[in-house]
């Protein structure tokens, strides 16, 4: 049985060129493995290829060199095509380019449609996927008169009713507020810890990455970094040299070390940071 949800081999990606010059390398020689059921972070500046990793995963974009399987399938053999993206999901960070019907239900019904899944299944898979996202007391409303959170967490209902093994986000919380980032990753994280959903979250936010079982770092079309967030974090100069943040409160656990108390940087939480100068006295 494979234990690997995706397997990256030596991946490596470059933008098509033009006949002055060539393309940019976004993806240089990247080795990953993704456990089933894990929950993974993927952190990285701009142009990091973060995004284009992710692509990777869906098959919207092929190796130029190594290879990507996703549950033992090889994303460049086409015959795999229709099976990875039943396998892997994607969620952007536009909630509004995902949604394509004028009532809540039909939007989430349209992927299983496409599928072929007969009628009284798709019902099933619906009412099933809007309840996962807190979301079915919405089902006959109009998508486009829901709050930014509500339009993301119906677009991961459409994914789930397609019933994927992964689902790839690929900075879903960018555009919404704050209230609507909490609704959104507490709906990330139900459905990795109840029902075993292998995630991979591109973000920029260090709060939803410290929920992480396993953060990468990537640079320049590499990973330079990874472990878990305790890991990660604690190491606040790199980094910052990398043009990456960390939580509040690891921040501020560093700055008060830097300043000769005696505090370990090894903090992730208000609660921790709240122990940890209880400790002090």
């Amino acid at each position: 049985m494979l234990n690997n949800m995706v397997e990256c081999k030596d991946l490596i990606y470059q933008y098509p060129g033009n006949e002055e010059e060539q393309g940019k390398i976004a993806i240089n020689g990247v080795s990953l493995n993704v456990k089933k059921g894990e929950f993974l972070v993927v952190l990285g500046r701009n142009g990091s290829g973060k995004s284009t990793l992710a692509k990777h995963i869906n098959a919207l974009l092929l190796p130029s060199g190594g290879k990507v399987y996703v549950n033992g399938l090889d994303t460049a053999d086409t015959k795999n095509l229709w099976e990875i993206r039943n396998k892997a999901g994607m969620v952007f960070q536009n909630p509004d380019n995902q949604i394509v019907a004028t009532i809540v239900e039909e939007d989430v019904a349209f992927g299983p449609e496409n599928l072929g899944i007969e009628p009284e299944e798709i019902r099933k898979r619906v009412d099933e996927s809007l309840k996962r996202v807190g979301m079915y007391d919405y089902r006959k409303h109009a998508p486009h008169l829901l709050s930014g959170g509500q339009k993301q967490r119906i677009a991961i209902a459409g994914i789930l009713a397609m019933r994927p093994e992964c689902i790839v986000f690929d900075e879903p919380t960018a555009m919404l507020d704050p209230s609507g980032r909490k609704e959104v990753l507490k709906t990330i994280k139900d459905i990795n810890k109840t029902y075993g959903i292998t995630i991979i979250l591109i973000t920029h936010f260090m709060d939803e990455a410290a929920e992480a079982d396993r953060i990468i770092v990537m640079d320049q079309g590499n990973i330079i970094m990874e472990g878990c967030p305790r890991e990660i974090f604690s190491q606040v100069p790199v980094m910052k040299k990398i043009g990456l943040d960390v939580p509040q409160v690891t921040e501020l656990a560093f700055e008060l070390q830097r300043n000769g108390i005696d505090m370990t940087t090894n903090i992730l939480t208000i609660d921790e940071m709240v122990e940890a100068l209880c400790q002090l006295k």
